[in-house]
């Protein structure tokens, strides 16, 4: 049995470093550590990750002002859930529209990959167009779907 992956993301309402989405920019530390340290963690996309061809925001995503992804690793979808959820992430998740424009479509996509494979966030888009263009699938799924399903 493999792992899972998770990739999100988004267009802030405000270019990096505007006041305004300060609350955000300046906690994004903090839901790392936590991540970090949650049952279940696998690995994560850092900072210097997103210079790579595979993981380029303005290419992938365009909007490099405002534009935002992360990507994950995880055990399995529960510990995922859990820090998603359950832990102070959800508290920033519930404020979403405080910092982020509303996206008319999914904008975060979950998928199964072996253990040992690092995904990239050109593998995360590809599979976020399938869970858009296909609906869910055992490859490309969300939350809704998984608990459904």
């Amino acid at each position: 049995m493999g792992y899972i992956a998770h990739m999100n993301f988004g267009y802030l309402l405000y270019p990096w470093g505007d006041h305004r989405i300060s609350d955000f920019v300046d906690n994004t530390a903090l839901v790392n550590s936590i991540a970090d340290r949650s049952e279940g963690f696998v690995w994560r996309l850092k900072d210097g990750d997103f210079e790579l061809p595979e993981n380029d925001l303005e290419r992938l995503f365009g909007r490099p002002d405002v534009a935002a992804a992360t990507l994950s690793i995880w055990e399995n979808f529960e510990y995922f859930e859990h820090f998603v959820h359950k832990t102070v992430h959800g508290k920033f998740l519930t404020r979403r529209s405080e910092w982020f424009e509303n996206i008319d479509a999914h904008s975060y996509v979950i998928w199964p990959v072996d253990v040992g494979h690092v995904p990239s966030l050109t593998e995360g888009k590809k599979k976020l167009m399938s869970l858009r263009d296909h609906g869910p699938s055992e490859e490309a799924y969300d939350f809704e779907s998984k608990s459904t399903g």
